[in-house]
C-alpha cells in the first residue's frame, strides 16, 4: 500500500453515563478527514446553517460564502502551488466530489458546494478536511 492509499483511522468512541445511573451511551466521533463522501440521495436538502456552522468548526481556515465553503492558500512558488492543486485533484477524484479550483503563481482558491442539491452537503466538509490534512494547520 502506498502512502497515498493509507487506511482511515478507526473512530474513537466516547462513552457517556447519565448522572443518575442507567445505560451507557456510546457516541462515535470521527474526523471529517477520515470519512468517505456518499452520493446525495434524490431530493436531499442542503445542510442547515446551524449544521454547516458546526461542521465549519472542524475545518480551520475555511469560510462560508455565497452558499459555498471557500479557502485561499498561499505558497512559495508555482511548483508548490501546482503540486498542491494536483493533490486536491487526486482527492476530488478519489471522493468523486469536485471543487471549483482557481490558481495562479503563488495562490490557490478552492470552493466547494454540492450542485446537485443546490447548497452545502457533508461531502463538501469531508473534502475540505482532506485538503486541510495536506498542509500544516493555518
Amino acid at each position: 500500500m502506498t502512502d497515498m492509499q493509507s487506511e482511515p483511522l478507526p473512530a474513537p468512541a466516547v462513552f457517556l453515563t447519565p448522572r443518575r445511573g442507567g445505560r451507557k451511551f456510546a457516541i462515535e466521533f470521527m474526523s471529517l478527514a477520515n470519512q468517505k463522501c456518499k452520493p446525495c440521495e434524490a431530493g436531499a436538502s442542503p445542510l442547515s446553517g446551524t449544521r454547516a456552522d458546526e461542521l465549519l468548526a472542524g475545518i480551520p481556515g475555511w469560510k462560508i460564502a455565497d452558499g459555498s465553503i471557500v479557502r485561499e492558500f498561499t505558497f512559495k512558488n508555482y511548483y508548490e502551488t501546482t503540486a498542491f492543486v494536483n493533490a486536491v485533484v487526486w482527492i476530488a477524484h478519489r471522493e468523486d466530489h469536485h471543487p471549483d479550483i482557481r490558481f495562479g503563481y503563488k495562490t490557490c482558491r478552492i470552493t466547494y458546494s454540492t450542485h446537485s442539491i443546490g447548497g452545502l452537503s457533508e461531502n463538501d466538509f469531508i473534502c475540505a478536511a482532506k485538503i486541510n490534512a495536506l498542509l500544516p494547520p493555518p
